[in-house]
């Protein structure tokens, strides 16, 4: 395994963060003890979850992955071992079975506490902020267009002030945020500097073949402010996997399953996809193995998020952190980035 550390801390964590979004409605929570067991033993320290998974978010399964993270920790006895990552989600229809306050004070020391009992643990290492309150384009929209009616107020320090006392009560180490934005990235930053408070250490968000999009501002929002990416869906929905492509992807793979998720889906990833799958096979590696290895070796990451509903796809994802993509196969990837840039937005 290869490591980092959290932006502007002493935290090691694995270049490879075992995601969890899964557990507790696609897999079970013997599966997701088992794929945490495999993980660790491969030098994996770093989980991610978030008290909206398992997804599909619905009422029923709402903290349903962070118990299950919960019952192994407390089972093995493994915290030391492990950095924790979570969410507070932000306000929508997604979450109303949450709640429908945003970010407010009360909201967010109701999140944390809710979830350290879900996770069984005092502290977590890292929260994060799950998506913007504003109206802005995350989420598979790919231009920014002003809502005037937009109801949001800016809370910037609010939050900050909020997250500042939750830290120094020891509940939380580390902040950051996901699915967010440029100009939301500096404003916390400059909230930050200007006002004494907590700096965010890690921004996550999409990144792939399929959504490179992060290589615009962000990247340099992330290399000069030293704001660390943890790229989730690195392989867009399985569909790096090249089991769609194939046929070969089966009855309960996340597509199938939940068709509504075709983000990655249209005609042109699938086209970008197809040509990223035979460079993969000509230099004899999987897709898979390609599409992680690439976003592995980029300049901004901390992490790159992994998700895997067997243990076989869990063992190739992982294994994609021995893989180093040469000048040659580089080449190839950013000629199809070329002619078909970012379908999957």
């Amino acid at each position: 395994m290869k490591y980092t550390t959290l932006p502007n801390t002493d935290i090691k964590v694995s270049k490879i963060c075992l995601g969890s979004m899964t557990w507790g409605k696609q897999n079970s929570e013997t599966e997701g003890h088992s794929q945490l067991n495999y993980a660790l033993e491969q030098g994996v320290n770093f989980i991610d979850t978030a008290e909206l998974y398992p997804t599909p978010a619905t009422a029923e399964t709402q903290g349903s992955t962070s118990k299950i993270i919960g019952t192994w920790l407390k089972k093995t006895g493994n915290r030391d071992q492990v950095v924790i990552a979570s969410k507070i989600a932000g306000n929508g229809d997604y979450t109303a079975h949450i709640r429908t306050t945003g970010f407010s004070p009360e909201s967010i020391h109701d999140a944390v506490n809710n979830e350290l009992k879900r996770l069984q643990t005092d502290y977590i290492d890292l929260f994060q902020l799950h998506w913007p309150e504003r109206q802005t384009n995350y989420f598979g929209v790919r231009d920014y267009k002003h809502n005037p009616n937009d109801a949001w107020e800016d809370n910037f320090n609010s939050v900050l002030n909020t997250l500042d006392t939750i830290i120094k009560s020891g509940k939380i180490r580390h902040i950051g945020m996901s699915n967010e934005k440029a100009w939301g990235a500096m404003r916390y930053l400059a909230e930050s500097t200007t006002n004494n408070l907590p700096k965010m250490a890690t921004i996550q968000n999409p990144y792939s073949l399929l959504n490179r999009l992060f290589e615009g501002d962000m990247a340099e929002v992330s290399i000069r402010e030293n704001l660390g990416l943890l790229a989730y869906s690195p392989m867009a929905f399985g569909v790096l996997s090249g089991k769609y492509i194939k046929g070969t992807e089966g009855k309960n793979s996340r597509l199938n399953l939940f068709p509504r998720f075709a983000r990655y889906s249209n005609t042109q990833a699938t086209e970008a996809a197809k040509r990223y799958l035979k460079i993969a096979e000509d230099n004899n590696m999987s897709l898979a193995e390609m599409s992680l290895a690439f976003v592995n070796q980029q300049p901004f990451l901390t992490s790159n998020i992994i998700g895997a509903t067997n243990l076989d796809q869990l063992k190739e994802n992982i294994n994609s952190i021995n893989i180093t993509l040469d000048d040659a196969i580089l080449e190839q990837i950013n000629a199809v980035q070329a002619e078909i840039p970012n379908p999957a937005p």
